[in-house]
């Protein structure tokens, strides 16, 4: 937790557990391993938000630490929040957003931050492969964004829930450029005079 100077909170999440079938290295090392690096990046300039970084459990198991989390929240804590920032699943490619499953302001948002950063990102939804921990929060309607690197191509590659899924896939130049947007992402998201609008439009 890295303390704001008001009530309002943004949660940027990874789930740092993996499938008996492979390292995890993909899924979902890539994510869980940037949040101490998240941390310090924006330690260093005074915030309105408070962060809290938080790595979830048994994601794979039906997203059972984010449920629980999120089942715990008191309703002021969830009208507090204003912003759930879940990774899964970097290092493939580009950076993706699961863009219908995203909050329309959260996504408006990041695409700008993309864009000032020359860094490419685009839509790719992962319906049909399963889901994630951004979920649970947006069925208590706070707003929520899932950025990965997922695409038909490397879906079809069956990287994921396997022993191809290990470091040597991970392309070390995308990976670095997702770090910076969702860097710069969550210092944005802090400089927002209005919250996002409540709920998510899946």
């Amino acid at each position: 937790m890295l303390p704001g100077s008001s009530d309002k909170v943004i949660i940027v999440g990874a789930h740092f557990d993996h499938v008996s079938a492979g390292y995890g290295v993909v899924d979902n090392w890539s994510g869980a391993s940037l949040l101490p690096s998240l941390y310090e990046a924006v330690k260093v300039e005074p915030r309105k938000h408070t962060y809290i970084f938080i790595g979830f459990t048994d994601e794979e198991k039906g997203e059972v630490g984010s449920h629980f989390y999120v089942r715990q929240m008191t309703k002021q804590q969830v009208a507090a929040t204003d912003a759930m920032v879940n990774m899964d699943t970097l290092g493939l490619g580009p950076t993706e957003i699961w863009a219908s499953h995203a909050d329309k302001k959260l996504n408006r948002v990041l695409s700008y931050v993309a864009n000032q950063l020359g860094v490419p990102v685009t839509g790719v939804n992962v319906s049909r492969v399963g889901s994630t921990d951004s979920e649970q929060f947006a069925n208590r309607k706070i707003p929520s964004i899932t950025i990965h690197s997922l695409t038909q191509q490397t879906w079809d590659a069956h990287i994921l829930h396997t022993f191809r899924d290990r470091i040597s896939v991970i392309r070390f130049d995308d990976y670095y450029q997702s770090y910076r947007l969702v860097a710069a992402y969550i210092a944005v998201l802090d400089l927002l005079s209005q919250p996002p609008a409540a709920g998510n439009t899946h």
